[in-house]
């Protein structure tokens, strides 16, 4: 299944929503679209959309009298309890991704050398999926590791498939190194990565890359083969949905 370069748009969002933050932040009591649109220097149109976006997570608020000012969310994720205040944010960004594109959605980071699934949103009628092989152990079959995996150096691929040596899982599951090194090396930074029941039979997972600095993170999606589908709709809603994910890391 072949899907279309994905653009740049949701790391360009993120970037234009910190500049808008930094911008109201100097405005105590509220700042108009007009004025910030000519402070930052994007169209009024364009910045249109990225204000409603930060209403709607909350990093802005709308004075009664007309004009932004600094929402909920930034203050929350600017006090002491940082980092549960950001769990608590990548929670519920992640239950509206999965509700907006009918799959369970994953937030997943290499971190110290190992694949790990950070949070994840699934429900009755978006099943996650079933972790019969841990995934630290299966970064070479899965969407969200060979995502990962594509963030990285030749060098910290190498030693990570040293340490975690490609098992075959299913039919499908790619276990000769130098394809696998191969394919990850040729992978776009802009194309989803798939898992075509590469780990588990009957069921299919996309995932994207998170730029956030030098973190290495992926967003990632599954669903049950007979939704196959679905796959490309989803994935492109993914996209065009990360911004809030990657403006919480960005903070």
């Amino acid at each position: 299944m072949a899907l279309e370069d994905r653009q740049t748009a949701p790391v360009d969002a993120v970037q234009h929503a910190l500049r808008v933050l930094e911008s109201v932040d100097t405005h105590r009591h509220g700042v108009s679209a007009e004025q910030l649109a000519r402070e930052i220097g994007v169209p009024v149109g364009y910045l249109g959309q990225l204000l409603t976006m930060l209403q709607r997570e909350r990093y802005l608020g709308f004075l009664p009298g007309g004009g932004y000012v600094i929402g909920e969310t930034l203050v929350m994720l600017g006090a002491a309890n940082h980092d549960e205040a950001l769990a608590e944010k990548l929670r519920t960004v992640l239950a509206q991704l999965r509700d907006d594109v009918g799959a369970a959605v994953y937030f997943s980071r290499y971190d110290d050398g190992e694949v790990r699934i950070v949070d994840f949103a699934d429900g009755p009628n978006a099943p996650r999926v079933n972790e019969w092989v841990d995934f630290r152990s299966a970064a070479h079959a899965s969407a969200v590791g060979k995502c990962l995996l594509s963030q990285l150096d030749h060098s910290s691929r190498l030693e990570h498939l040293s340490r975690h040596r490609p098992a075959r899982l299913t039919s499908r599951t790619m276990i000769d190194d130098r394809t696998l090194l191969g394919e990850l090396e040729r992978q776009p930074a802009t194309v989803p990565t798939l898992d075509l029941q590469e780990y588990a039979v009957g069921t299919v997972c996309a995932a994207i890359p998170v730029t956030i600095g030098k973190m290495v993170a992926c967003l990632a999606l599954s669903m049950p083969l007979a939704e196959v589908h679905r796959l490309r709709p989803a994935v492109d809603m993914l996209n065009e949905r990360a911004a809030p994910v990657l403006l919480s890391m960005s903070i």
